[in-house]
């Protein structure tokens, strides 16, 4: 990512409305989904800033690794994990360690090679892991954000079912999120693009508005695991080796 979109999570994502709301989608999908064993052994893959890493914590015993080395050391400083250098595919640490939890939050889009990386990582998998992935969907709503961000794409849920095949890997479930800001977004992106506007969308916004697109957001955690919700802005998908 741009130097800048790091800057802005390191400082926003304990309070920004989209990183908050997501961490108790998280949480709740790794609760209601995976069932995580009494002291789990938790890995995120490309941690970033270390924002999911205290939510982790409340799990079992974490470990992360991060290729960017600033935004390594603002984890290690913000949670007091051990993150070590690492980078997908080819130079994932922990090699002698499996993980009953593998942590890929809005990760695999950011890496060439998506079916190499997952095919990776679930050698990393203890028996009857899991691994969590979340990623933005749909492949029609690529934006100048995504290009900000350094993407290399945007998933269906049949595509990463697909990619997650090809690694050895099946998808036991598979849900679209943030549905309802799913009008707005799509709106919105829409005048910019008409209007050929360039102005980041992950700026934090005044904090009354904050707090109302985080409750919105976070709402969708009561949904996880029960029902299907058509469209959303992200994909979270729970894999399993086969």
């Amino acid at each position: 990512m741009d130097r800048a979109v790091f800057d802005r999570m390191a400082v926003q994502e304990d309070v920004h409305w989209w990183f908050a709301a997501r961490r108790q989608i998280l949480a709740a999908v790794i609760f209601r989904l995976v069932k995580l064993p009494k002291n789990a052994r938790i890995l995120e893959a490309g941690c970033g800033t270390g924002g999911n890493l205290g939510m982790l914590e409340g799990m079992g015993q974490v470990r992360a690794f991060e290729l960017d080395p600033q935004a390594r050391q603002r984890a290690v400083s913000k949670s007091g994990v051990a993150v070590l250098e690492g980078a997908l595919p080819d130079d994932v640490p922990f090699q002698s360690e499996r993980f009953d939890l593998i942590g890929l939050f809005d990760v695999l889009e950011h890496i060439e090679n998506d079916e190499a990386s997952l095919a990776t990582l679930v050698t990393r998998l203890a028996p009857g892991g899991r691994m969590v992935v979340t990623v933005p969907a749909f492949p029609w709503l690529w934006s100048r954000h995504d290009e900000r961000h350094h993407h290399f794409r945007r998933y269906t849920r049949a595509h990463l079912a697909k990619v997650a095949e090809a690694a050895g890997m099946r998808m036991e479930h598979g849900f679209y999120f943030n549905t309802a800001l799913f009008p707005v977004a799509v709106i919105g992106r829409a005048i910019k693009s008409l209007l050929r506007l360039d102005r980041a969308d992950d700026t934090m916004p005044a904090p009354q508005v904050n707090s109302a697109l985080r409750a919105i957001f976070a709402a969708e955690r009561h949904l996880v695991g029960r029902m299907k919700l058509p469209v959303g802005l992200s994909l979270c998908a729970v894999l399993t080796a086969k």
